[in-house]
């Protein structure tokens, strides 16, 4: 299935403009949510191309699923979970690596958001955490980090695995099944959450920013070609972080505001599947740290996690899947980020 879907991108990208004589193509898996908002803006500004990088865009349902293509190095770039699937193939040897922040959750800055069926809560099904019981709840994949924040909620209710019904779908998939009643809540990303919200499908139970605090969401990913190749991968999270800049002088007390907001807005709605700008608007946007800072702590309780889940074959640890030297270079060279 990957291999095909390969195919066809690649003949899709042979089918467009041709590049500049001396532009380097970079397959670059993504998600289409506002998380990847880094990657965007460096395309549509032009500082891929300043950096001699053609971006060629391929969209995934889950970071987790990047992993297959990174190991066969069809895939260089990726922006997704630090999951398990991650971890597995660096236990193996394959040394795909986590190389900058793309979204994490500080207070008051969710990223993920529990989204309940709104007759569920006006019914008084739902009235709290606790009440998840014996509800179907829908994440991204399994082995991402959105195991982590459930194993939160497990923490803070006293409800043990297997009381929440945990199934896995794309977020565009969890808009339809929530409008069928296939599902009762799900963990979706912005601007997904919003656009549910938007709807009348779902309400807004809780922020991730509260459930898991500073939890490092979705992160860049190098292949292990792609980070041998240390001056080309440089240039491109030189390009990755002046994107991040300029979206983080876009926002204000968590939105995107004033000139610089629109602008922002309308890159997302050009590269993403969301194309309703108020959407962009009304929703709380994503934390991603402009000079490209992890949060170890957090990624070290996923990883747990996904031993508790007996979904890690190897002896690995967080650090083993890390290549900061990326990010520290550029902002060594770029200075720490500063708002304008």
């Amino acid at each position: 299935m990957l291999k095909r879907a390969f195919a066809i991108a690649a003949a899709l990208c042979m089918a467009g403009p041709a590049l500049a004589a001396d532009a380097i193509r970079v397959n670059i898996g993504h998600t289409n949510a506002a998380a990847d908002v880094g990657f965007f803006v460096a395309d549509k500004r032009g500082y891929f191309r300043d950096e001699g990088i053609e971006p060629n865009f391929i969209a995934f349902d889950s970071g987790a699923r990047m992993i297959a293509p990174f190991a066969s190095g069809e895939l260089d770039v990726g922006g997704g979970a630090p999951s398990a699937a991650l971890y597995n193939a660096v236990g193996r040897g394959i040394r795909v690596r986590i190389v900058a922040d793309k979204t994490s959750t500080p207070p008051g800055r969710p990223s993920q958001s529990l989204m309940v069926r709104k007759d569920l809560v006006e019914s008084g099904r739902y009235k709290s955490l606790k009440d998840l019981k014996g509800l179907k709840l829908a994440g991204a994949a399994p082995g991402s980090s959105g195991d982590g924040t459930v194993y939160k909620i497990y923490e803070e209710t006293g409800l043990l695995p297997g009381d929440i019904e945990r199934v896995y779908m794309g977020y565009p998939q969890q808009l339809l099944a929530l409008a069928n009643k296939a599902i009762d809540a799900a963990l979706p990303a912005e601007p997904t959450a919003t656009e549910m919200e938007t709807r009348g499908l779902a309400v807004r139970a809780i922020g991730d920013d509260r459930i898991h605090p500073n939890h490092q969401i979705s992160t860049v990913l190098y292949s292990a070609q792609f980070a041998g190749r240390k001056e080309l991968a440089t240039r491109f999270m030189r390009a990755y972080l002046r994107g991040l800049r300029d979206y983080n002088d876009a926002i204000e007390n968590a939105h995107l505001v004033g000139a610089k907001g629109e602008a922002i807005i309308a890159i997302l709605t050009e590269y993403s599947t969301i194309k309703d700008a108020d959407v962009y608007r009304r929703m709380s946007v994503n934390a991603c740290d402009p000079d490209g800072r992890l949060d170890l702590p957090s990624m070290r309780y996923d990883l747990d996690v996904f031993r508790k889940e007996g979904l890690i074959e190897a002896n690995v640890a967080v650090e083993d899947a890390i290549d900061g030297s990326f990010a520290r270079d550029v902002v060594a060279e770029l200075g720490a980020y500063r708002k304008k």
